[in-house]
């Protein structure tokens, strides 16, 4: 794996094989204050557009630091892996990633409130999936959640399909889903396993055509070849007291398929 300090951001995971899992643009800007276009991007301490902040969040646009003193973790956590702990310290927040790579990539934020006053957040791991084709994608996991529309104002839908697959642009927050969500490239021939916790929403985002070819940092034909899907914390924003602390985590896995 490799990960950028500025935006705490991974931007690679390989398989064994050095087949590279996370899409990142062509056109991809690699130089502050803009964060890269693909990878993981960190929405930190909201997502969206709502409010004071910044389009999701100013995590993605800081530098962060190695942590020379991090929480220690469980022993089967670190276990013959490699990881590296992040430290984002703005004046309010503290804000910590591990990237752990044995074949799974597993991240693990914990936000805590070390101010005298309460604060709330939204979150989300803003996941750029490589894939094959756009067109050959189906995402299971999903089916009967209710789920805001970007596109439509963020009204509020039911899925009624048993699977989501894509036609056209799509921009939706699901909502209390469960904690594991598949991904299926029929053309590839794998399929991505999402597992999260304390990240109740899961963010489906693919630009399409005509948004991609307004986009300078993604090729006019990349979309097809990229799929977010987000674990995230955003209908209900997180509210922590002086003291407290939140953890999230969200481990992707490969699964060959046939």
């Amino acid at each position: 794996s490799q990960v950028s300090l500025y935006g705490g951001q991974v931007l690679s995971w390989r398989t064994d094989q050095g087949e590279e899992l996370l899409f990142t643009s062509s056109k991809a800007i690699f130089k502050p204050p803009n964060p890269v276009r693909g990878g993981i991007p960190i929405c930190f301490p909201q997502f969206g557009n709502r409010g004071a902040l910044e389009q999701h969040g100013f995590a993605r646009k800081k530098l962060w630091v190695v942590d020379g003193n991090p929480p220690p973790l469980h022993p089967n956590d670190s276990y013959g892996k490699s990881f590296v702990d992040l430290l984002l310290k703005p004046s309010e927040d503290d804000l910590k990633m591990w990237p752990h790579t044995e074949g799974n990539l597993a991240m693990v934020s914990r936000i805590r409130n070390i101010n005298c006053k309460p604060f709330s957040f939204s979150i989300a791991y803003h996941t750029y999936l490589s894939i094959s084709d756009i067109n050959e994608v189906r995402v299971e996991g999903l089916e009967t959640l209710d789920y805001l529309d970007n596109l439509l104002r963020r009204e509020r839908f039911t899925e009624q399909g048993d699977t989501l697959t894509f036609e056209s642009e799509v921009d939706r927050v699901y909502l209390s889903s469960s904690d594991v969500i598949s991904v299926f490239d029929h053309q590839s021939k794998r399929t991505f396993q999402i597992r999260k916790k304390g990240l109740p929403d899961v963010v489906v985002w693919n630009p399409w055509e005509k948004k991609a070819k307004a986009m300078a940092d993604l090729g006019d034909e990349e979309y097809k070849q990229m799929l977010c899907v987000d674990g995230a914390a955003i209908e209900k924003p997180i509210t922590l007291k002086p003291g407290e602390e939140w953890t999230g985590r969200l481990e992707l896995s490969l699964i060959p398929s046939s």
